[in-house]
């Protein structure tokens, strides 16, 4: 499967991984990544492709709604997690709880929170990253070139808004799938 994943990846879709590309998975167990800018469902299949290549053990969350028979065979062997989105649930803590009942655990989200342009992004990866004391590994999705970039892993600090900058600057100037949305 790896092979085909290779093939299909860098030579039949043309793109390239650069920056930490192994994601410090032999150092970092555990980390939130986050993939931006997701503008088309398409950026799910090249994060897929990109966990492949690199041989990067990610998992997801969903709904719990989404995690019934049979798909759920295949979203929990994908890496997927299910989640009650129901409000008064305190999600953050349910999420980090995630981290400590996996030895290996790296969560992949999107900070967008959506498919669609959004002038601000959600500031939940960051809160489960600070819960569950584990870094952000960043990765974009930069379909002008056709490349994913990933950093070295970043611990967030005490000052989101410093926090955010940096990792804003990190995406600056990448375009998604959708241009208008990234």
């Amino acid at each position: 499967m790896k092979f085909l994943a290779k093939l299909i990846y860098f030579k039949i879709l043309g793109w390239k991984v650069v920056g930490n590309t192994n994601f410090s998975k032999d150092k970092i167990k555990k980390a939130i990544i986050i993939a931006a800018p997701h503008t088309s469902w398409h950026d799910f299949f090249i994060g897929l492709y990109l966990r492949k290549v690199t041989g990067v053990k990610t998992n997801f969350i969903g709904k719990k709604e989404l995690f019934v028979w049979p798909l759920n065979y295949y979203l929990r062997a994908i890496g997927g997690r299910s989640i009650d989105r129901t409000s008064g649930q305190n999600k953050v803590e349910s999420i980090a709880k995630l981290f400590s009942n996996e030895d290996e655990f790296r969560l992949a989200l999107a900070p967008e929170g959506t498919r669609k342009k959004v002038e601000k992004w959600r500031t939940g990866f960051y809160y489960i990253a600070k819960a569950a004391k584990v870094p952000i590994i960043m990765f974009t999705l930069d379909y002008k070139n056709k490349q994913n970039t990933v950093s070295e892993p970043f611990y967030p600090t005490d000052n989101i808004e410093e926090d955010f900058k940096y990792i804003r600057a990190f995406y600056k100037g990448v375009i998604g799938k959708i241009p208008e949305y990234s």
